[in-house]
């Protein structure tokens, strides 16, 4: 049985608080480009414009997927799509003419990345959040989603940990599309999907509303400064996992068992300062950018269903699903299919079917779990 409960937001805060806090928002950021460096102040300010567009635009991966499924609205997934062929058309030319200072996201297509990015396609829409979505959502006070986000990190190290015996399991090597070719077949492979989308989507559901325009223009803008300022793509999973396993280490835990943790890239990162890591800054962006929209607007918070104790249980299990089968599929909706395609890499395309397949599954199994509770 479901019911519902009603929140009183507060007041929206007055002139005088809304000028403090962008002042502190400035103060944080020139503070961290002094002790840090400017990069990575920059790319701190690219995560809260991450936040600031996602939340403000009110625009992710997760709602536009499940509107397909269920009322075949096509709109969200054609911005999806648009957006990423934005990015593409700049990430290619970027990619052939910088290889030795800017990566793109490339991985390679495995029985493990496949049946990771199905899981997590379920997992994200038992927490109606996928990677960014579950930032953006826990920074504006959903309490769904500040639930699952520790266990998401906790998943994510776990992954990262087991991720070498998983792809031990079989894979192809890497394959990346560059170049003219490339970025042709990719921006082809776009339309396709587009049309389809249309195909089977009801009526007029092509017509794209204008804050998702608004948002498709500031996320791209902002895909393409990142991965210049960054040398590599957004991404969103590394840096959960990471906050784990520095903590972990902090007490006294040994990772030598894994390869993945003893690698001298990540290594190197467990050892150094969480504000020079790339990932990291752009979650903490996108966790205080939404969180500032939400205050902005009313407050933090929102209405919290009364949902039975399954539906917790299941928000913590699916928490940790999240982190632990996007590292076996090497990302998640923005590290493999906005930035794997968006970048060229094969693997993007197949985690796209691989989680929208696991969507249409995971959409059925909510109310089974008891979280289609009204808010």
């Amino acid at each position: 049985m479901s019911a519902t409960t009603t929140a009183l937001p507060p007041s929206p805060p007055g002139f005088i608080s809304r000028s403090a806090v962008l002042l502190g928002v400035a103060a944080m950021l020139l503070g961290l480009a002094m002790v840090a460096g400017p990069r990575y102040g920059a790319l701190l300010a690219i995560g809260m414009g991450f936040g600031l567009a996602l939340e403000g635009f009110r625009f992710g991966f997760t709602g536009p997927w499940r509107r397909m499924i269920l009322q075949r609205d096509a709109s969200g997934l054609l911005a999806q799509l648009i957006c990423i062929a934005i990015v593409a058309l700049f990430a290619f030319p970027m990619l052939a003419n910088n290889g030795a200072e800017i990566k793109g996201a490339h991985a390679p297509i495995g029985l493990a990345m496949i049946g990771g990015a199905f899981v997590f396609g379920a997992s994200m829409q038992i927490v109606m959040g996928c990677g960014s979505g579950t930032l953006v959502n826990a920074g504006s006070g959903n309490a769904v989603a500040a639930l699952a986000l520790p266990f998401f990190a906790i998943g994510s190290f776990g992954g990262a940990y087991h991720l070498t015996w998983w792809t031990s399991l079989g894979s192809l090597p890497v394959i990346a599309l560059s170049g003219t070719s490339g970025l042709a077949i990719t921006l082809a492979g776009l339309a396709a999907i587009g049309v389809l989308a249309i195909l089977l989507g009801a009526r007029n559901s092509w017509r794209i509303p204008a804050r998702y325009w608004m948002a498709v223009a500031a996320l791209a803008g902002l895909a393409i400064l990142h991965l210049a300022v960054a040398g590599q793509p957004w991404g969103v999973v590394y840096g959960l996992g990471l906050w784990v396993a520095k903590g972990v280490v902090a007490m006294g835990a040994d990772l030598s068992g894994s390869p993945f943790w003893v690698a001298p890239g990540n290594a190197e990162r467990i050892s150094a300062s969480v504000l020079t890591d790339v990932t990291s800054l752009t979650d903490f962006g996108l966790i205080g950018g939404a969180a500032l929209v939400a205050w902005w607007r009313a407050g933090l918070g929102s209405p919290i269903g009364k949902y039975p104790l399954r539906a917790w249980a299941s928000v913590i299990i699916a928490g940790l699903l999240l982190g632990y089968s996007s590292r076996l599929a090497f990302g998640c909706n923005i590290g493999a299919f906005f930035s794997g395609i968006g970048t060229g890499s094969l693997h993007g395309w197949v985690w796209f079917v691989a989680a929208f397949a696991g969507s249409w599954f995971g959409i059925r199994l909510r109310p089974l779990l008891g979280l289609e509770a009204r808010r």
